[in-house]
């Protein structure tokens, strides 16, 4: 009988994280599968890069800004409440990105399914820790969990890819309000609710502040590249987010029930791994920013073929992710975290070598230390996030490691895509061959590889080939230039990230290591 009841509660919670892992797939392909149509989008509705990181980032900005907030409400007043209200939520929102007509219109859709996001990715992983409970089947889980957001953020431009070659941009938009309706309908039947059986009360101070400062920090560092990272606009952002945050923990410090207990950041575990969560996505995103644009706007793959060409990578992720909580449960989170980094960094410098000539079984060859590298760091480092906070505020640890993710992500494209930028446009007015253009098509491609590519498209289709070429050239090459700066940049962000997991992550947890030292004073 007893193993009749074990048996339906093992397949009940296999359903439970089986649909969980649905959510989280379609919010983790929400951010990058509108990578694969930027240029697309570029052309449709003649979006300048400033325009372009925007279209990417307004969904990591409410998604990161609303987070935490949304993780600790999931706490409580309900975690299945808080799922299907997010997924309603970036549903809609999906719906209507696919029929936007400008830029600013799929900015403020992108917008609003990032505000739907930040219910649904905390609630998944508290979720899943309330159901799974031993560390060693919650590791397990949380690994699944991983490959799927990691499957997810490197599948997204196969599925975008796919549907650009067979419809238009927006149909990637309506199959995503497709796959959250479908989680809404299983969540509902198969997912039972849990929240903090304390239900302590609203902690609106720390709920608005968290809000503004890293709703500050994350737009901040998303308008940096435009005003200048040395500008008065983006110093004074960065002050005023340093001001909002320290607020916040001034505020938290004072309360009885705080909305984010500021003592955990004092835990080495929980702080070392939710820098390596940064550190990895600030490299993950920038790499598929860039890279996209590289198969498509360089090599001139179609859609669907660049998203092929992201098999590889996320092969590698669903292998790393659950291999990694796998070891990190047997040799420690330290030095599986920190193998994954150097991978990460290794992954980079081969990454900086790309040229227009690089052969694809190079590249698919420098994705699968990256895909091992993001696995290994980042579902360990999840686990031990997780493992820091009791279950009844799982929804707020499972908060912070969104958050981490999200302004990681936002970071990687806002630094990789600013050092991009400069380097493009410096490189291609330098070039010789940008010299013997006319200023016009020169002052055109300068603003960024999709621009020169449709300037270079209208000099073709008017029979001046020789400039065309030229003008492809010059771009091209300046791209290169641009590509191979942000590599170092992600590379040296992850060697650091390996430097901080090896001083200061934790091989195991706390009470791991006191059973593991009274056992052997037994002896």
């Amino acid at each position: 009988m007893n193993s009749i009841i074990q048996e339906r509660r093992q397949t009940s919670r296999s359903a439970v994280l089986l649909v969980l892992c649905a959510a989280t797939l379609a919010i983790s392909l929400a951010t990058t599968v509108i990578n694969v149509a930027l240029p697309s989008l570029a052309l449709d509705f003649q979006a300048t890069n400033r325009e372009l990181q925007w279209i990417v980032d307004a969904y990591n900005l409410l998604f990161a800004t609303f987070v935490l907030a949304f993780g600790s409400l999931s706490d409580r007043y309900g975690r299945k409440g808080a799922l299907l209200l997010g997924l309603t939520i970036f549903g809609g929102g999906a719906v209507g990105a696919s029929f936007a007509e400008s830029s600013g219109q799929l900015i403020a859709w992108q917008a609003v399914m990032g505000l739907g996001a930040a219910f649904v990715y905390p609630t998944t992983l508290s979720i899943l820790s309330n159901v799974f409970t031993e560390r060693a089947e919650k590791a397990k889980a949380i690994g699944i969990w991983g490959a799927t957001t990691g499957v997810g953020v490197a599948c997204g431009p196969i599925l975008g890819g796919w549907l650009l070659e067979h419809f238009w941009w927006g149909s990637v938009f309506l199959a995503l309000a497709t796959a959250a309706v479908i989680a809404i309908a299983v969540s509902a039947g198969v997912v039972t609710t849990s929240r903090d059986p304390s239900t302590p009360p609203l902690d609106a101070g720390g709920l608005v502040l968290s809000v503004l400062a890293v709703g500050t920090l994350v737009y901040t560092v998303i308008e940096a590249p435009e005003h200048g990272w040395a500008s008065a606009a983006t110093l004074g952002g960065f002050a005023v987010a340093a001001a909002l945050l320290f607020a916040l923990v001034m505020w938290e410090r004072k309360q009885i029930d705080p909305m984010i207990d500021v003592t955990l950041f004092t835990n080495l575990r929980f702080t070392a791994a939710s820098a390596a969560v940064t550190f990895a996505y600030f490299a993950l995103f920038g790499f598929i920013f860039l890279i996209s644009q590289y198969f498509q706007l360089v090599r001139g793959f179609g859609p669907f073929d660049t998203g092929l060409k992201f098999i590889p990578v996320a092969a590698s992720i669903a292998v790393g992710s659950v291999l990694g909580t796998i070891l990190a449960v047997k040799l420690g989170n330290k030095l599986i975290v920190t193998v994954g980094l150097v991978l990460f960094t290794s992954a980079f410098l081969w990454i900086s070598t790309l040229s227009e000539s690089t052969s694809y079984t190079e590249i698919a060859l420098q994705m699968v230390p990256l895909g091992l590298g993001l696995g290994l760091t980042s579902a360990p480092a999840t686990e031990a996030i997780m493992g820091a906070v009791p279950l009844e505020k799982a929804g707020i640890g499972s908060g912070m490691n969104d958050a981490t993710r999200e302004v990681g992500g936002t970071l990687g494209v806002a630094i990789i895509g600013s050092v991009y930028a400069s380097l493009y446009a410096s490189s291609l007015a330098a070039s010789d061959a940008a010299q013997a253009l006319p200023e016009e098509v020169k002052s055109v491609a300068g603003e960024s590889i999709g621009a020169a590519v449709y300037a270079s498209e209208q000099l073709r289709g008017g029979g001046d080939e020789i400039t065309a070429q030229a003008v492809s050239h010059a771009a091209n090459s300046a791209f290169l230039d641009g590509l191979t700066a942000g590599s170092y940049v992600a590379a040296g962000v992850t060697a650091l990230g390996a430097i901080v997991a090896a001083l200061f992550l934790p091989s195991r947890p706390k009470e791991e290591s006191t059973v593991r030292l009274v056992e052997a004073s037994r002896r």
